[in-house]
C-alpha cells in the first residue's frame, strides 16, 4: 500500500507538471503568433500604413496586450555596441529575477538563433519564445520576447505532492492500524490452533479450541478438532492395548514359567507339563489376536461394506454356527432384505455370540438364529435358553475382559473376556450398537442393531 499510494503521489504530480508544461507552451506559441500577425496585417494609426519602425511596432504591441501574472512581454531593440534596448510593461512580475531587470538574460535570449528555448538560473527557470523583426531597409533588428516565469505553476504541483503524501501517510495509518487489528481477529483463532498444538502432550489430548462463525478459519478449527479426537482415539486404543496385553498375557506367562521351572526328568510330568504350556502358549495367541483384532477396529478400513442379500447372510450364519456344539439350534424368522454390510465382519460377530450361547448352554438346551428388518434398520439376533445375565452384569459384559459375575453355565470361565468386546467393535464400525435382552422363557438375547446403509447413517 505505501508503494501504491506514493506512485499515486508522484504520478500526479507528474501530470500537473506536464499539464503545466503545456499550458506554457500553448500559450508562447499563442502570444508570439498574434505578435506576427500584428507585425504582417497591422498599421500604423499615426500614418495609416503598414510599420516600418520597430520601435513603434513594438511599443505600441504591447501597449495592447495583457499578460498574465507570471508572463513577460518586451521588446529588444538591437544597439551598435551596447546591450539591447527593452520595452517592457510597466507592472510588478512574481518571481526573484524578472527577465527585464535580467541583463545577460536578455542577452542570450537576444542572440539565440531558436525561436524558444529554456533558461535555467539560480533565480529560477524561464521559459521563453521570440519572434525577430528588423528596421524597414534593413537597419539594425529587433525582436519580440515573451518570457514566463513556471516557479509558481511547479510549486503548485509540488503543493498538490507533499498534500497527497501527507493524506497517504495518515491513511496508510489508519489502513496499517484497522488492518492489525482485523488481522488480529482473523488470526487468533490461528494462534490458538498453534497454542494448542504446542501444548498437546502424549498425556494430555483433551484440549479442544472453540469454534466461532462459519468462515475458513472455523473450519480449519474443526478440521483441527476433528485430528485431535482421532488422535486421541488412537492413543487411548495404543494404551488400552497395551494395558490390556500386559494385565492378561502376565497370567500365562508365570504359568509358563513356573511349570518349565518345576518341570522334572519324568516322561510322564515332561508330557503333562508341555501339554499345560501349549495350552497356555494357545491361549496367550488368542488373546493377542483379540487384541489386535480390537485394534484395528479403530482403522476406517476395518470393515468394507457392500451388498449382501440379509436372509442368505442368516442362513449361512446358521449353517456355520451349528458346528459349534451339540445344541437345539433353530433358525428363526429370516427377513429378506438387500443391506450394505461387510458380510464377514458380520458373520465373525454372530458366530462370536452363538459360540458366547454355546458356552452358557448345555447339551440339547434350544439356540435360535434369526434376523428381522423395519425402516431402514435391521437385526440379527441369537437367543439362548441358559441361566441369562445378571441385571448387575448388563452394563460391563461388553466391555475387555470383563465377565458376568454370576456364572452361566458350566463352562462360562474359559474365555479371555474379549469375545462381546469384539462383537460391539464390529456393530460399531457398522454405526451400530449391539444389545441385551431376556429371552422370553428364560435366557439372554444378544442382538445387531444396525443400519440398512453404514454410510449414511449417523453413529449411535
Amino acid at each position: 500500500m505505501t508503494v501504491a499510494l506514493a506512485a499515486v503521489a508522484t504520478t500526479t504530480r507528474s501530470i500537473l507538471l506536464r499539464d503545466a508544461d503545456h499550458r506554457v507552451a500553448r500559450l508562447l506559441a499563442q502570444e508570439a503568433s498574434e505578435f506576427t500577425n500584428f507585425e504582417r496585417q497591422g498599421l500604423d494609426p499615426e500614418t495609416g500604413r503598414r510599420f516600418t519602425d520597430p520601435d513603434r511596432l513594438l511599443r505600441l504591441f504591447l501597449q495592447r496586450q495583457y499578460a498574465d501574472s507570471d508572463e513577460e512581454l518586451m521588446g529588444l531593440v538591437a544597439r551598435t555596441g551596447r546591450d539591447p534596448a527593452k520595452l517592457v510593461q510597466q507592472r510588478e512580475i512574481p518571481a526573484p529575477l524578472p527577465l527585464h531587470k535580467d541583463a545577460p538574460a536578455r542577452r542570450a535570449i537576444f542572440a539565440s538563433a531558436d525561436p524558444t528555448g529554456t533558461l535555467h538560473r539560480p533565480e529560477g527557470e524561464i521559459r521563453w519564445a521570440k519572434v525577430e523583426v528588423a528596421r524597414h531597409g534593413g537597419d539594425p533588428e529587433a525582436a519580440f520576447v515573451v518570457a514566463f516565469h513556471p516557479g509558481r505553476e511547479q510549486d503548485k504541483a509540488d503543493e498538490v505532492f507533499r498534500i497527497l503524501l501527507a493524506i497517504s501517510g495518515v491513511a496508510l495509518l489508519m489502513t496499517t492500524g484497522i488492518g492489525w487489528v482485523v488481522a488480529g481477529r482473523i488470526l487468533k483463532p490461528v494462534r490458538l490452533v498453534r497454542t494448542a498444538a504446542a501444548q498437546l502432550t502424549e498425556q494430555d489430548l483433551t484440549r479442544r479450541i472453540p469454534v466461532q462463525g462459519k468462515d475458513d478459519i472455523a473450519a480449519l478449527t474443526e478440521t483441527f478438532n476433528g485430528m485431535l479426537d482421532r488422535l486421541e482415539r488412537a492413543f487411548a486404543a495404543q494404551r488400552e492395548f497395551v494395558d490390556d496385553a500386559g494385565h492378561e498375557l502376565r497370567t500365562p506367562i508365570t504359568i509358563v514359567r513356573g511349570h518349565l521351572e518345576l518341570m522334572g526328568d519324568d516322561p510322564a510330568e515332561r508330557e503333562e507339563t508341555v501339554r499345560l504350556v501349549t495350552d497356555e502358549l494357545d491361549r496367550m495367541s488368542r488373546i493377542v489376536e483379540d487384541l489386535l483384532l480390537l485394534a484395528k477396529a479403530e482403522r476406517p478400513d476395518f470393515v468394507t461394506p457392500g451388498p449382501v442379500q440379509l436372509a442368505e447372510l442368516t442362513a449361512d450364519v446358521f449353517v456355520k454356527a451349528r458346528a459349534l456344539g451339540d445344541r437345539d439350534w433353530q433358525l428363526a424368522e429370516v427377513a429378506d432384505r438387500e443391506i450394505r454390510v461387510d458380510a464377514q465382519r458380520i458373520t465373525q460377530a454372530v458366530v462370536q455370540l452363538a459360540q458366547n450361547a454355546v458356552q452358557h448352554t448345555t447339551q440339547g438346551q434350544t439356540v435360535r438364529i434369526g434376523s428381522r428388518a423395519a425402516a431402514d434398520r435391521i437385526e440379527l439376533y441369537v437367543a439362548d435358553t441358559g441361566p441369562g445375565v445378571q441385571p448387575q452384569d448388563m452394563d460391563v459384559i461388553f466391555e475387555r475382559f470383563r465377565r458376568g459375575t454370576a456364572r452361566r453355565g458350566v463352562r462360562g470361565g474359559t474365555g479371555a473376556g474379549l469375545g462381546l468386546s469384539i462383537v460391539r467393535a464390529i456393530a460399531e464400525s457398522h454405526r451400530g450398537r449391539v444389545g441385551l435382552r431376556t429371552t422370553e422363557g428364560g435366557g439372554a438375547t444378544f442382538a445387531l442393531d444396525l443400519p440398512e446403509r453404514p454410510e449414511t447413517a449417523e453413529r449411535p
